[in-house]
């Protein structure tokens, strides 16, 4: 499995547009093949990160994602309206769950 995290910055006169963007682009991601889970958070201690978490069944998925011009076109909006750019964090990643929690 994949697991993607990743923050871009909010600011205030673009808050509500990069919310939007951020859940529209969640949402379609689901869509994916090979999309586990992708989510969108406004951070609680920090409410001008706007979060995503994601899960991929594999690279080849993730690829597919990155190459998609809906996918492009999302990182280079978020981009455009944040003052910082956006931090993403991919891993390769193993569910232990039942390993630790029995």
């Amino acid at each position: 499995m994949i697991l993607i995290t990743g923050h871009v910055i909010l600011t205030p006169e673009h808050r509500e547009r990069m919310i939007a963007l951020g859940a529209e682009h969640s949402a379609r991601s689901r869509s994916e093949p090979g999309c586990l889970a992708h989510h969108c958070h406004v951070g609680v201690e920090n409410d001008l990160h706007l979060v995503f978490v994601e899960e991929w069944e594999s690279v080849d998925a993730v690829r597919a994602h990155f190459a998609l011009p809906d996918a492009r076109a999302f990182v280079a909006e978020m981009r455009a309206l944040s003052p910082e750019p956006p931090v993403i964090r991919i891993y390769g990643a193993e569910d232990i769950t039942a390993k630790l929690m029995g």
